[in-house]
C-alpha cells in the first residue's frame, strides 16, 4: 500500500491550515498527518512556518486528480531544494589546486525519490527558488549554478526566516552568477595585474627575501578593491582592516595606497628616520592611515592596523577601534565603520581569539556592526596540511557561533570573488552582522620565500609548479569574450613595472626609511615623550565646589524607584563619607571619572564583573529591585560634557583586552580601562601585553593610553588569588613606554587616573589595584586631597616626625604598608620609617635620593614586599635602585605564587614583616 495514501482522503485547501496546526502543536495532529510532516527533512531544518505553509499551499493548488503521487513527487523536488541548499557546498568547484574531499550523500536524484524520467516533468515547487512552474531538468540546472560552481554558501543553520529568506532570494538572483559589464570586467583585470605583477616584481628585485607573498589569492585584491568602492557608496565612510602578514605588502601598495618606494627602502634595510624614536619592526608587520577618493567621488578613511607575528591577536584590536569610532563619530549609525578582519586559513580555525572576538560581536560593550571576515585560505598552515590542522570542515566552522554565512569561492575565479564580497557587503549592511568569505587557492612558495614547501607537500607544489595564476587566467576568459585584445595585458603589465622601477630608483637615492604613525590624524596634538618627560608633575587639581556637586549626584538615588536594602545602605554610607570627609577608594574613583567627564573627556571600563567590581565596592551601575533596569548614577552629572561606558565583558581576557587596546589607540582623549577579575588573570591575555601594551610604541610609534587594573594582593587566598605577577610588567618595562604603579590611598588614586588624559601625550597604566584596602578605615583621603593634591610618585611616611631618629628605613609598595605599619605601632617602634613607592616605572629616583638624605642616621635599609622573593618588585630594585644597599624581607623563593593553607600563607606573610624589625632574620 502507498504510504501516502492517506493524502487521498484530505481536499488540498486543507493542507497548508493543517501544517499551520502542526506547527503549533504536533500532537493536536492526527497520527499519519503527523507522521507525514516528520518524514521530510525540510520540515526539520529549523524553517519558518510562513514558508513552509508557502511551500504546501504550492503543492495543494495542483489540479492532479492523482493526488498522492503528484504530492510526493512535489515534496521530493522540495527535498532536493533543501539538499543543494543545505548541502550544495559540500559539492562545488572551488578547489583551484586539489581535488575535493567526498562527502555522502551525494546530491543525486535517486536520493530525494527522484529519477532521470522526472527530469522533464514540470513541477510547482520551482516557486521556491523564484522561477515559475518549470521542469525538474531547469530547477536542478538553477540549483547546480546556485549551489555548486565557484561559490559555496552556507546558511541554513541561520534561525532567522528573514535573514533565510533574504538570502535565498539573494542568491535565486541572477543564478548566483557575476554579471559585470565590459568596464567592470577590465577593471577586475587591472587590479589582479597590479597583485600579480606586484609579486613578480618583488621576487625579481629582492630574491630570497621574506615577503610572504600573495601569490595563488590575488584575487583578494580585486575583491577589497570592489567592497571598499561598494561600501563608500553605502555610505561607509570608514574602514578598520587587521592582517596578518600574507599579502600585506600588496594590499598595502593596491589598496591602501602606501608608497612603493617606502616599501622598497624597508626591503633595502635602511635605518628609520634619525628623529624617530622607536625601534620600528619588520616591513609585514606595519600599519597605515589614508584618504582615498572612490571612482564615485566618495572620500573615505583607510586604516590599516599594525600587528605582531602572533596570529589574529590584531582581530581584536581592530574591532576595539571600530568601535572607538563608531562612538565617537557615529553613534547613531555604526554601518558607517566598516571592519574587515582578514585571516589565514589555519589561523582563524587553530587560534583561540577568534572565538573570544566573535562572541563579542552581538554584545552592547563590543558589537560593531558587523565584521566582514575573508579568510585568505592557502590550504596549508606553515608545513601543516589542513587534515593536520582542524577537526572541522571548514576552517571558517567558528561562523556557525553566532549563525553568520560563510562564501567558499574558488580563488581563481575572480568574479566570482568579487561577486561573493558583494554579497557580503549587502548582508553587512542589511543585517549589521558578521559574513565570512572562504577564499581557497594556495600558496605558490614556502611559509616564506626562502622556504621549500616539497619537504611536505611534494604532490601539491607539483600541481601548483604548472597552475596559471589568476591573472592570466581571467584574461584567457576576457580574451574569449573579446573583451581585451591580445596584448591588453603585457601592456598593463608593463607600465605598472615601469612605475614600480621608477619609484625603486628614487628609494635609492634616500638615506633613511620614514614610518608614518598609525591613525596619525586621531593624535593630532600629542607628542611622544621619553622618560624624565613622564615624571613631571602635571596639574591633577579639580574645583572643589564642582567635585562636591559631583559627589551629591552620586550619593543620591532616585527616590522614585526601589533598590535593595543593601544598595540604599551602600550609597547612603557614600553620603556619611562626603559629610565626614573620608572617602573610600571607591569614592575617590568614582569622583576621578566624574571630574573628566564634567571636563568633556569619555570614560569607558569593561572587564567580568566590572560595574559592580569585582570586589563589590565600585556599583557604578546599580539595578532597581523589581525591574532590574539600570541606574548609572554618573550619568545625572549635571553638565557633564563626556560620555560614560562601562560594560561587563563576557569570560574572555586576551580578546577583551586586544579590544580595549584598539579603542584607546583610536580615541586618546577617551579614559579607557580593562578590569581583570583578579590580577593574575590578565596571563591569559599575555600576548597582547607582550606585543602591544608594552612594545607598540617603540615598534609602530604608536601612543596608547590604556589603563589596566589588576587587584593585587595578599589576603591567603590562595595562588591563584593573590598576585598580579608585578615583575612580569617590570621586566618588561624600558624607556618611556609606560607607567607601573601600586597606590595606596584613594587621593592618589584619583589624581592617577586624571593624569592619564592631562597630559599631552600617552602611556599605557598598569595598576595594582587593592583588595583588602577597599574597605581599609585607614585607607580614606579627604576632598582637599583630591581637589588641591597631585600625584604623588613616592610618598614619605607621614609619622616620621623625628627623622633624626629613625634608624630603619624601609621601602615598599602597596597593601603591605599598611602591614609594617601595624606591626610597627604593635612593637612601638619609632626608630622605623616607612616609605611607598606609589609609582615603580619610571622610578622618581630623584625624590627617592631626597628622602632618603632627608634621613641622617639611618643604618638599615630595607625592601619590603609581601610577594616571594623571585616575585615582586625585588628583582626590578635590585636592577634599577643603586643609591643605598637594600636588604630584603619577604617570603623565601617559591615556584607558586602563594600558599593554598590559610595558616601557612598567615605564617608566611607574619615572617615576611618580622624581618623588617628583625635583621638577625634577614635571607
Amino acid at each position: 500500500m502507498d504510504r501516502f495514501s492517506f493524502l487521498n482522503a484530505a481536499h488540498t485547501a486543507f493542507f497548508a491550515d493543517l501544517y499551520e496546526q502542526y506547527l503549533q502543536n504536533p500532537d493536536s495532529v492526527e497520527p499519519s498527518w503527523r507522521s507525514f510532516f516528520q518524514g521530510f527533512d525540510f520540515a526539520q531544518a529549523n524553517y519558518g512556518s510562513d514558508e513552509v505553509a508557502q511551500q504546501i499551499a504550492y503543492v495543494a493548488s495542483s489540479d492532479s486528480g492523482e493526488i498522492s503521487e503528484k504530492m510526493q513527487k512535489e515534496f521530493n523536488v522540495l527535498k532536493l531544494i533543501e539538499g543543494y541548499r543545505t548541502r550544495g557546498h559540500l559539492f562545488t568547484k572551488t578547489n583551484p589546486v586539489r581535488d575535493r574531499r567526498l562527502h555522502g550523500p551525494s546530491l543525486a536524484l535517486e536520493n530525494f525519490g527522484l529519477s532521470q524520467a522526472d527530469l522533464n516533468t514540470v513541477f510547482d515547487a520551482a516557486k521556491m527558488v523564484n522561477m515559475k512552474p518549470s521542469s525538474l531538468a531547469d530547477i536542478i540546472k538553477h540549483l547546480e549554478n546556485v549551489y555548486c560552481q565557484s561559490i559555496g554558501v552556507e546558511f541554513m543553520y541561520i534561525r532567522d526566516p528573514k535573514v533565510q529568506d533574504w538570502i535565498k532570494n539573494r542568491l535565486d538572483i541572477n543564478d548566483n552568477q557575476p554579471s559585470f559589464s565590459a568596464d567592470q570586467k577590465k577593471h577586475i583585470l587591472k587590479k589582479l595585474n597590479e597583485a600579480v605583477s606586484f609579486e613578480n616584481f618583488l621576487h625579481t628585485k629582492y630574491v630570497g627575501q621574506k615577503r610572504f607573498s600573495l601569490e595563488g589569492c590575488e584575487a583578494a585584491i580585486p575583491a577589497l578593491d570592489a567592497l571598499i568602492e561598494g561600501a563608500a557608496d553605502r555610505g561607509v565612510e570608514q574602514f578598520v582592516m587587521g592582517m596578518a602578514h600574507r599579502g600585506r605588502l600588496n594590499v598595502l601598495a593596491n589598496i591602501f595606497g602606501k608608497n612603493t618606494q617606502n616599501i622598497f627602502s624597508e626591503f633595502d634595510g635602511k635605518d628609520y628616520d634619525e628623529d624617530a624614536n622607536f625601534d620600528g619592526d619588520v616591513k609585514y608587520h606595519l600599519g597605515l592611515t589614508s584618504d582615498r577618493v572612490t571612482d564615485s567621488g566618495k572620500k573615505i578613511n583607510l586604516n590599516l592596523a599594525p600587528n605582531p607575528s602572533h596570529l589574529e591577536t590584531v582581530g581584536a584590536v581592530i574591532e576595539g577601534i571600530t568601535r572607538a569610532k563608531q562612538d565617537r563619530y557615529f553613534a547613531d549609525d555604526f554601518s558607517k565603520v566598516l571592519p574587515i578582519a582578514v585571516h589565514g586559513d589555519a589561523a582563524v580555525a587553530g587560534q583561540g581569539i577568534v572565538y573570544e572576538i566573535i562572541q563579542m560581536a552581538k554584545l552592547d560593550g563590543y558589537k560593531t556592526g558587523g565584521t566582514i571576515h575573508l579568510v585568505i585560505n592557502n590550504q596549508v598552515g606553515f608545513t601543516t596540511n589542513y587534515l593536520d590542522a582542524r577537526s572541522s570542515t571548514y576552517c571558517t566552522d567558528i561562523a556557525k557561533v553566532t549563525l553568520s554565512p560563510v562564501l567558499h569561492v574558488n580563488a581563481d575565479d575572480a568574479e566570482a570573488v568579487v561577486h561573493a564580497m558583494l554579497f557580503a557587503l549587502d548582508y553587512r549592511m542589511e543585517f549589521g552582522g558578521d559574513v565570512f568569505i572562504d577564499l581557497l587557492g594556495y600558496r605558490k612558495y614556502g611559509h616564506n620565500e626562502g622556504d621549500e614547501p616539497r619537504f611536505t607537500q611534494p604532490i601539491l607544489y607539483k600541481a601548483i609548479s604548472k597552475h596559471k595564476n589568476p591573472r592570466d587566467l581571467y584574461a584567457d576568459k576576457l580574451l574569449q569574450e573579446n573583451i581585451i585584445s591580445a596584448g591588453f595585458v603585457k601592456e598593463m603589465e608593463e607600465a605598472y613595472k615601469a612605475k614600480l622601477d621608477e619609484n625603486l630608483e628614487a628609494s635609492r637615492k634616500k638615506d633613511l626609511t620614514v614610518i608614518t604613525p598609525f591613525m596619525e590624524n586621531e593624535w593630532e596634538g600629542y607628542k611622544q615623550v621619553s622618560d624624565d618627560v613622564m615624571l613631571q608633575k602635571f596639574d591633577t587639581k579639580f574645583d572643589k565646589n564642582q567635585l562636591a556637586e559631583i559627589a551629591k549626584t552620586i550619593t543620591e538615588l532616585p527616590a522614585d524607584k526601589k533598590f535593595i536594602s543593601k544598595i540604599t545602605k551602600l550609597i547612603g554610607d557614600r553620603k556619611n563619607m562626603v559629610e565626614t570627609n573620608k572617602l573610600d577608594w571607591a569614592m575617590g574613583e568614582l569622583l576621578a571619572y566624574g571630574s573628566l567627564l564634567k571636563e568633556g573627556f569619555d570614560v569607558r571600563i569593561s572587564g567580568q564583573d566590572v560595574e559592580r567590581g569585582t570586589f563589590s565596592h565600585r556599583h557604578a551601575v546599580v539595578k532597581v529591585e523589581d525591574s532590574e533596569e539600570e541606574v548609572i548614577l554618573l550619568d545625572k552629572i549635571k553638565d557633564k560634557k563626556g560620555n560614560f561606558y562601562i560594560y561587563n565583558s563576557h569570560l574572555s581576557e586576551y580578546g577583551v583586552l586586544g579590544f580595549e587596546y584598539g579603542y584607546a589607540l583610536a580615541s586618546p582623549k577617551t579614559l579607557v580601562i580593562w578590569e581583570a577579575q583578579f590580577g593574575d588573570f590578565s596571563n591569559g591575555a599575555q600576548i597582547m601585553i607582550d606585543q602591544y601594551i608594552s612594545a607598540g610604541e617603540d615598534k609602530w610609534n604608536n601612543q596608547n593610553g590604556l589603563v589596566m587594573l589588576l587587584p593585587h594582593g595578599y589576603e591567603n587566598q590562595g595562588a591563584e588569588h593573590s598576585s598580579a605577577r608585578m615583575e612580569r610588567y617590570l621586566q618588561l618595562c624600558a624607556k618611556h613606554n609606560m607607567y607601573i604603579a601600586d597606590v595606596t590611598t584613594p587621593a592618589n588614586f584619583f589624581h592617577l587616573m586624571r593624569r592619564q588624559l592631562k597630559t599631552e601625550f600617552r602611556k599605557p597604566l598598569v595598576v595594582f589595584s587593592p583588595k583588602s584596602l577597599l574597605r581599609h578605615p585607614d585607607v580614606v583621603s579627604s576632598m582637599d586631597d583630591l581637589a588641591n593634591g597631585q600625584f604623588q610618585e613616592v610618598l614619605d611616611d607621614p609619622n616620621a616626625t623625628d627623622k633624626k631618629g629613625i634608624k630603619t628605613l624601609v621601602f615598599c609598595t602597596g597593601k603591605f604598608y599598611y602591614d609594617i605599619i601595624a606591626k610597627r605601632a604593635e612593637l612601638g617602634r619609632n626608630d622605623v620609617a616607612v616609605v611607598r613607592l606609589e609609582q615603580l616605572f619610571p622610578l622618581a629616583v630623584d625624590q627617592i635620593k631626597a628622602i632618603i638624605d632627608s634621613y641622617p642616621n639611618v643604618d638599615d635599609y630595607v625592601w619590603a614586599q609581601e610577594e616571594p622573593k623571585n616575585m615582586g618588585a625585588y628583582g626590578y630594585m635590585l636592577m634599577n635602585f643603586d643609591l643605598v644597599k637594600l636588604r630584603l624581607a619577604s617570603p623565601k623563593a617559591y615556584s607558586a605564587p602563594a600558599a593554598g593553607s590559610y595558616e601557612r600563607s598567615k605564617k608566611r606573610h607574619a615572617n615576611a614583616i618580622a624581618m623588617v624589625f628583625d635583621k638577625k632574620l634577614f635571607q
